[in-house]
């Protein structure tokens, strides 16, 4: 019995994926969930893992293709390897008689000729490059034209410039993942109607009310409790008492998503990942640091799965972490707003006509002006603001494994 693997969709937008690298050659044995091979898209680069445990029989797209959403990369002969004899297993290591990297390319494929011979990655980046592909020689398989042939062509290309010019320039050439950024960056800006509101937030009360848990939470949950899940669970919160901000835009109309899936932005070096926690608003605290947790590292480990970045509802981004004060983040699409955290420190302040050292950080909205106004992007804002000022003065002695927000809010 043969299994087919498919190229996945990695986010409601993932049209294609670009293969990196296979992790396993034809003939060998893979188990359930062993990670099979690398893509791009344009949300991630992850390892896709075999949907089932057997013998990698056949690889139907090599490295450095696009493959559209829902295509067969490879087929798995389904053999548990505890079933497989000595003569059989010989015969998984005996050679082919044609090369195996032969098989992995069709006959159509080597013949074409024109255009038709070049995987989409390689027609687009000619395209921005302005590089006539029928000068460029390919060193790929059947004598494809690869993303590094076209880097190789295009630099020196570039460097035609008086020597005293170029030995003060660099090209660092554009990842698949950067490049695809900035596209959707430049689509958001081009379609949703930006506008930005920034709040300045006391963060004292929940910085008490961790630094009382924060071991307990550590030593009996495993989990590290940071100012991230209490900023999560007033978001998910506000998002049920304003609606427009978990929406999105259609020409038919605004739609209200009734679910409350956050999207929490992870940079990795020149990359930005977005793993999503799904009905945030029905988990507790405990829940929402485990889960914000774990999805981090599994991006970063490269682990996440098509279900971890799909049908998000709302983003936050934490540029705090690297030290920055406010920001005016971008919307990603078709989200009505993203909120961003800025960095949290100590700052005086006026309480009651007296100056006080409190623990400051100033979160920003970003929302779309043709969903939603003003008025109601700051009702949003300020529900965020009122949740976390007051944090634990409702009910000071209710566990941070409480259910959603009851107890608390």
């Amino acid at each position: 019995m043969s299994t087919k693997v498919i190229m996945p969709q990695m986010g409601e937008s993932v049209a294609e994926g670009t293969i990196l690298k296979w992790l396993v050659k034809e003939g060998e044995k893979v188990s359930k969930d062993q990670s099979l091979v690398e893509i791009s898209t344009d949300k991630i680069d992850t390892e896709i893992p075999s949907p089932v445990s057997g013998i990698l029989k056949k690889i139907l797209h090599t490295v450095d293709e696009t493959v559209p959403v829902g295509s067969v990369i490879a087929e798995i002969s389904e053999e548990e390897a505890g079933e497989i004899t000595e003569e059989r297993a010989g015969e998984v290591k005996t050679p082919v008689t044609e090369p195996p990297l032969k098989a992995q390319v069709s006959e159509k494929t080597v013949q074409e000729e024109g255009e038709q011979r070049y995987s989409p990655l390689v027609r687009k980046l000619a395209r921005e490059y302005g590089i006539d592909l029928k000068k460029v020689k390919g060193t790929g398989i059947g004598g494809r034209i690869t993303k590094q042939d076209l880097s190789a062509y295009a630099v020196p290309e570039v460097k035609r410039v008086p020597e005293e010019e170029s030995a003060r320039e660099e090209i660092i050439p554009l990842t698949p993942v950067r490049r695809i950024i900035a596209e959707r960056m430049v689509q958001s800006i081009r379609t949703a109607a930006h506008v930005t509101t920034t709040f300045e937030v006391d963060m004292t009360a929940i910085a008490k009310y961790r630094e009382a848990d924060k071991d307990a939470v550590q030593k009996g949950q495993g989990v590290h409790l940071t100012y991230l899940p209490f900023i999560i669970m007033a978001t998910a919160k506000a998002l049920r008492d304003n609606p427009l901000l978990n929406s999105s835009w259609s020409d038919n109309g605004i739609v209200i998503k009734k679910y409350i899936n956050i999207g929490i932005a992870v940079s990795l070096g020149d990359a930005l990942i977005v793993p999503v926690i799904k009905n945030a608003d029905s988990m507790n605290l405990i829940e929402l640091a485990r889960e914000s947790q774990s999805l981090a590292q599994k991006a970063r480990d490269k682990k996440l799965r098509p279900e971890d970045v799909q049908n998000s509802t709302f983003t936050i981004t934490n540029y705090g972490i690297s030290g920055s004060l406010f920001g005016t983040p971008v919307i990603m699409p078709p989200h009505a707003g993203i909120l961003g955290i800025g960095a949290i420190n100590k700052r005086p302040v006026i309480i009651n006509d007296a100056i006080a050292i409190r623990l400051m950080a100033y979160l920003s909205l970003s929302f779309d002006h043709r969903i939603t106004d003003g008025a109601q992007a700051d009702k949003f804002l300020s529900g965020i603001k009122d949740i976390l000022e007051g944090w634990g003065t409702k009910s000071e002695k209710v566990p941070v494994t409480e259910t959603g927000f009851g107890g608390v809010w």
